[in-house]
């Protein structure tokens, strides 16, 4: 076997769970993004979405507050934003401002859509139990948009310290589900 021990703190980077996403909240009238990739489908319909918010970010608090966010899909077209998202806290920093991004009004929440995103998934809480041990909502998906012109997005998904990885090539494969 030509196989070696990789160190248990970097395991996370083997099982990179999807695409990068921009979670956008607002509480008292104020927006804000915050980029993860610490997410998961859960089930279908309803659409149930895991996602693990540390209890130091900002969001965690207006999550908690609001029971409601919007989970906004950005392309490698914005991965310099989405990250620069990532790296700043809007506790001081309008980070639509600082970043370019242009809010828009959700349907179902009081949480923005990031324009500039080529999918917006509006959201609300529907299990706490796992948030004070492990950080973890479990978001319903009530309302999902989509831009019909972007047909192949090239998204990204977090490989860990500063790595990210573009998703690429299609490959369409026989398969039962629908």
């Amino acid at each position: 076997m030509t196989k070696k021990s990789f160190p248990l703190s970097k395991v996370y980077r083997l099982l990179e769970p999807g695409p990068v996403v921009m979670v956008t909240t607002a509480r008292k009238g104020r927006a804000n993004i915050m980029t993860m990739s610490w997410h998961t489908m859960m089930d279908f319909e309803p659409p149930l979405v895991g996602c693990v918010i540390s209890n130091r970010n900002y969001t965690f608090d207006i999550l908690k507050a609001t029971r409601e966010c919007v989970i906004n899909i950005p392309t490698v077209g914005l991965a310099k934003k989405a990250v620069g998202c990532g790296n700043t806290s809007g506790r001081r920093v309008d980070k639509f401002k600082k970043f370019g991004l242009t809010p828009v009004a959700a349907s179902r929440v009081k949480a923005p859509l990031i324009d500039e995103c080529y999918a917006n998934l509006e959201c609300k809480v529907v299990d706490g139990k796992m948030v004070a041990k492990y950080n973890l909502f479990v978001l319903e998906v009530l309302k999902a948009w989509i831009d019909p012109l972007e047909k192949h997005p090239r998204t990204i998904h977090h490989r860990g310290r500063g790595t990210f990885m573009v998703a690429g090539e299609t490959i369409q494969l026989p398969s039962r589900m629908k």
